[in-house]
C-alpha cells in the first residue's frame, strides 16, 4: 500500500508521496472502503490538490454503483481498466443511448482503455462485482463541473434510479457494438 494517504471523505483518499506506487494492498483497501461507502466507490487520487492541471485516480466501484450521466465541459477523461467489466453508455441530450462501449481488463479480450475528448451525457453500466479503472481528466475539480443529465434520476431516489438503469440495461443490450460517430450525440 503506498506509504502516506490523507483521508478527504468515506470515499476520497489523496496519496502524498512524492512518487505514487500503488498495488494489490491499494486495491484490497478501495474495495473495503467502496463496500463501506453509500455511493458504493472509493479513489485514491495520485495528484495532491484539486487545483492540479492533472488528476489521476485509481478508483473502485462496486457492481451496484450508480453513476449519474453526466458530461464535462472543456475536459477530457480516460479509462484504464485494471480489473472487471462495464458499458460505457453515451447518450444524447434526450437520455437515448448512442453508443455502447465495452471495456475490460486485459485478459477479458475487450478494450481496456477509453479516451472521451468530447463533451456528451455518459454513464457506466458495471458488468462486474467491482470495477477497479485508473482514470485521468484534467482539472482543476470544482463539485460542479460536471453537467448532471436533468433526464436521469439523482443518486437519492434509488427506486428511480433502479428503474432507470434497469431500462439502459434492456436499451443497451440492443445496441451493444453499435458505433455512431461522437460528433452527432451533441454538447
Amino acid at each position: 500500500m503506498t506509504r502516506a494517504i490523507r483521508k478527504i471523505s468515506d470515499e476520497v483518499f489523496v496519496a502524498e508521496d512524492s512518487i505514487v506506487r500503488l498495488g494489490a494492498a491499494d486495491i484490497a483497501f478501495l474495495k473495503q472502503q467502496a463496500a463501506a461507502s453509500p455511493r458504493r466507490r472509493a479513489r485514491i487520487c495520485a495528484h495532491r490538490r484539486s487545483e492540479d492541471t492533472l488528476h489521476e485516480m485509481l478508483i473502485a466501484l462496486q457492481g451496484d454503483s450508480y453513476v449519474h450521466p453526466h458530461k464535462h465541459i472543456g475536459k477530457s477523461e480516460s479509462f484504464h481498466i485494471i480489473e472487471g467489466r462495464l458499458d460505457v453508455a453515451m447518450l444524447d441530450d434526450s437520455g437515448a443511448i448512442r453508443e455502447v462501449i465495452e471495456l475490460g481488463d486485459v485478459s477479458s479480450g475487450k478494450p481496456f482503455f477509453y479516451r472521451l475528448a468530447d463533451s456528451c451525457f455518459h454513464t457506466l453500466l458495471i458488468r462486474s462485482d467491482y470495477l477497479i479503472m485508473h482514470e485521468v481528466t484534467n482539472g482543476p475539480f470544482s463539485p460542479g463541473d460536471a453537467v448532471l443529465a436533468p433526464f436521469a434520476p439523482p443518486e437519492s431516489r434509488r427506486a428511480e434510479v433502479l428503474a432507470y438503469l434497469a431500462g439502459l440495461e434492456r436499451e443497451a443490450a440492443t445496441l451493444r457494438h453499435t458505433h455512431i460517430p461522437a460528433d452527432s450525440l451533441g454538447d
